[in-house]
């Protein structure tokens, strides 16, 4: 495994990211707001603020970058994360990858209109054109990834991302604190893309998605079930905590299109993803809500309640 930069972590903050193994399970307090399609990427920009004001610094990696609807830029998670990084407490190093031409000149469009930083602010964005599943693979091999926390997000449409890649993004770090993960599961539509594949390249895929060759027993599943096998599986490649967040099609539906399998080994981590999830749900303009983030840091965690499946979500969790 390649050698790792060290850089500068000296400084006080609000907890320490460990760099041992938290107990698994983390509880958090039962979700009372749901979130909609549309806050997928408000979610993730959200999460990474208040994760970074607390631990000062991180390396986002984003394995799918380019807009999914170019049409709607507020739903563009690295454009969102990329732009809110503009205090001395942010991500240092953003590595894009994206498989389409004209998702890369989308990309460089927006990194290239992104205001520079005061000295001596400095922010490192490197974006690479391939197939996520094998440019990820030489990607890790360099060793770029400074030793600081590292976040990567895999918003697949549907079976993009295939499992060989899941565990090397986990398998990276041998010793210490694993690459967090953010996986969208797209629950919403996987009956209706298993029933229409009937190729033998489209049968690969999806063998190579699931990482296994008996992905027909998800066919019979609900998507309760297979959300939960999903965080077992992440917890397989030694993750201390895997949570599977609900996405609905629409503000006020009961019906789940994504579950975004968040997998870490940092204790603080499931709390604020948890104060993510519901501070996004208010919809408030991003100054207040920013104001409330971090008024929301400094007061006690809510009381432990049991976990997935049942009690996290609440009766219209799935």
């Amino acid at each position: 495994m390649p050698r790792r930069k060290r850089i500068d972590t000296s400084g006080p903050t609000l907890f320490d990211v460990p760099n041992e193994p938290v107990p698994r399970a983390v509880q958090i307090g039962r979700l009372h707001r749901y979130l909609s399609t549309a806050h997928k990427a408000h979610l993730i920009q959200i999460y990474l603020d208040l994760f970074v004001y607390v631990a000062k610094h991180g390396t986002y990696i984003d394995g799918f970058a380019g807009p999914q609807d170019p049409e709607q830029l507020d739903s563009w998670a690295a454009k969102r994360v990329l732009e809110s990084q503009v205090r001395p407490k942010r991500l240092h190093n953003f590595f894009l990858f994206d498989a389409k031409r004209v998702q890369i000149s989308r990309l460089r469009q927006m990194r290239d209109r992104l205001p520079p930083l005061p000295p001596p602010l400095r922010r490192r964005v490197e974006i690479t054109r391939g197939d996520f599943n094998e440019a990820v693979v030489n990607f890790l091999k360099k060793g770029d990834i400074p030793i600081e926390p590292t976040f990567c997000l895999l918003d697949q449409r549907t079976f993009e991302c295939r499992w060989s890649t899941v565990e090397a993004l986990a398998g990276y770090k041998p010793e210490g604190t694993k690459i967090e993960l953010f996986y969208f599961l797209p629950i919403g539509w996987l009956d209706r893309a298993f029933s229409a594949t009937t190729k033998d390249d489209s049968l690969a895929s999806i063998a190579a998605w699931w990482g296994r060759d008996d992905w027909r027993s998800l066919e019979n599943m609900s998507n309760r079930d297979r959300a939960q096998l999903f965080t077992e599986r992440f917890l397989e490649l030694g993750y201390a905590d895997v949570k599977p967040w609900p996405i609905y099609s629409d503000a006020g539906s009961t019906r789940v299109m994504y579950y975004m399998v968040h997998a870490t080994d940092h204790s603080e981590a499931p709390r604020l993803m948890r104060r993510a999830y519901e501070r996004v749900g208010l919809g408030a303009p991003s100054t207040e809500l920013q104001l409330e983030i971090e008024m929301d840091l400094l007061a006690p965690p809510d009381p432990p309640t049991p976990d997935f499946p049942e009690d996290l979500f609440g009766p219209q969790g799935c």
